[in-house]
């Protein structure tokens, strides 16, 4: 893989950002409601990685200007269970074009968060970080049971804020412990924020994170 090179992907828009250095190193992003591709335009200059691509992919469905991944609840099981098929060709492709798993992270914030949780969890492929801000899964129990043997704890951050207006921080801490307990435990950090990412406490922690999983500087 070359920095310069865009991967062909055709399975969901997406924005593409180099590394600076010849790398095959890559952070896939999902955004969350009503958000795009561009909503996340600021993460490589932020993060400062020489060595990493970014793949900044765009929701399915137009929602209010931007994309989303489903409807909201109580219907939103049938789109979540799409877009995972989505995401499902759309790691096929990358790895058709020759990306590793274990150089290959995803990133999700609020909706994206769920659907790294809700398909990076029962994915056969082990990806070399799993980062999931500001979000939920669906039902803890049924993760659980579907979880596939390649997805290990030490791969995987979750982050929320205690005070988060958006997405309740309660059902997500209630979920992580029921994760935990049932033999999947994640990495979980809580931060005194709403529904965003907090640039100087909470940034460097996913830069730090993403560094150690993928081997970037």
């Amino acid at each position: 893989m070359h920095a310069d090179a865009s991967p062909m992907v055709t399975t969901l828009s997406c924005d593409w950002v180099p590394a600076s250095s010849a790398s095959g190193k890559l952070l896939v992003v999902l955004h969350g409601r009503g958000d795009s591709s561009r909503g996340f335009h600021w993460m490589p200059q932020a993060c400062a990685f020489r060595e990493l691509n970014y793949l900044l992919v765009n929701a399915p469905d137009p929602y209010l200007g931007g994309r989303s991944w489903y409807n909201l609840p109580p219907d939103h099981a049938p789109g979540v269970l799409r877009s995972r098929g989505l995401l499902d060709r759309l790691f096929e492709e990358l790895l058709e074009q020759g990306y590793q798993p274990a150089e290959i992270g995803l990133f999700g914030f609020s909706q994206g968060c769920l659907m790294t949780l809700e398909w990076g969890t029962r994915s056969a492929l082990s990806l070399g970080a799993y980062v999931g801000v500001s979000g939920y899964c669906l039902d803890p129990t049924t993760l659980l049971a579907e979880r596939s043997p390649s997805c290990t704890a030490e791969s995987w951050l979750i982050t929320h804020g205690r005070h988060d207006g958006t997405l309740d921080y309660e059902t997500t801490r209630r979920q992580i412990a029921e994760l935990s307990r049932g033999g999947f435990a994640p990495r979980f950090e809580t931060y005194d924020k709403g529904h965003t990412i907090d640039p100087e406490r909470e940034l460097p922690v996913l830069r730090s994170f993403i560094a150690e999983r993928l081997g970037v500087r």
